[in-house]
Formats: C-alpha cells, sequence, structure tokens
C-alpha cells in the first residue's frame, strides 16, 4: 500500500496527490496534522528513505522559531522524531510511502523516482 502524509493547504502536496492519481496507483492519504504519525512511524519513515531525520522538519516554520530548534541541534533521531510527533505542523510534506521506502516530495521528483523504483 502507498501512503500520502498530506496537507491540503500545500501545492506541493497537491501535487502530489495529483501525480499519484494520474500514475493510477491505489494510495491512501494520511492528513498527518489530523493523524499525527507515532515516533515509531516516523522512525520507519526514516529508515526506509533516503534521507535524514532533519530533512523531515520545516525549519523555516514559526513553530520551529518559538522552539528554538536548528538543524545543527544535535539531538538523536529518536529525539528529533518526537519532536515531530508532538508538532506535526514541522513535519515536511509531502511525504510518500511505499512497502519499500519512502520519499519527501521536495522536489516532486522525489516521488516519480520511489513509484519508479517500486513499480520498475
Amino acid at each position: 500500500m502507498i501512503y500520502l502524509y498530506h496537507n491540503t493547504r500545500c501545492s506541493k502536496s497537491r501535487a502530489a496527490q495529483s501525480l499519484l492519481k494520474e500514475s493510477g496507483v491505489e494510495f491512501k492519504t494520511v492528513f498527518y496534522l489530523d493523524e499525527p504519525p507515532t515516533v515509531d512511524k516516523l522512525l520507519q519513515l526514516v529508515e526506509k528513505g533516503d534521507f535524514k531525520a532533519t530533512d523531515l522538519v520545516r525549519f523555516g516554520d514559526a513553530k520551529a522559531k518559538e522552539l528554538g530548534i536548528k538543524k545543527s541541534d544535535a539531538l538523536s533521531v529518536n529525539q528529533w522524531c518526537g519532536l515531530l510527533a508532538e508538532h506535526p505542523q514541522l513535519i515536511e510534506r509531502p511525504i510518500v510511502e511505499t512497502d519499500n521506502g519512502a520519499a519527501i516530495g521536495r522536489p516532486i521528483d522525489n516521488i516519480q523516482k520511489l513509484l519508479e523504483k517500486e513499480y520498475s
């Protein structure tokens, strides 16, 4: 199954949704602001993806500034994922998860490459 971690207000997230629909793949939309992922789920995404936990963090978000977090902060993967689980508005979007991988859709080509890898 494919999961799209989606925020309807985000143009990149809407573009990822369109890409998945046009690709004809079956997917489930996870509205992560309403259903925040757990720490374990975020750890799984990092493990499946070709990215670091800090790549999942929207450091430019007002909440990140309020919390005073920076990419250079010496936090463990578990600590970053805990922070994201507690403050899901900080999660970079969109994220697409397949059985064998995960990609952050910035740029959207990352999702296309994941689909090609998954279905080729």
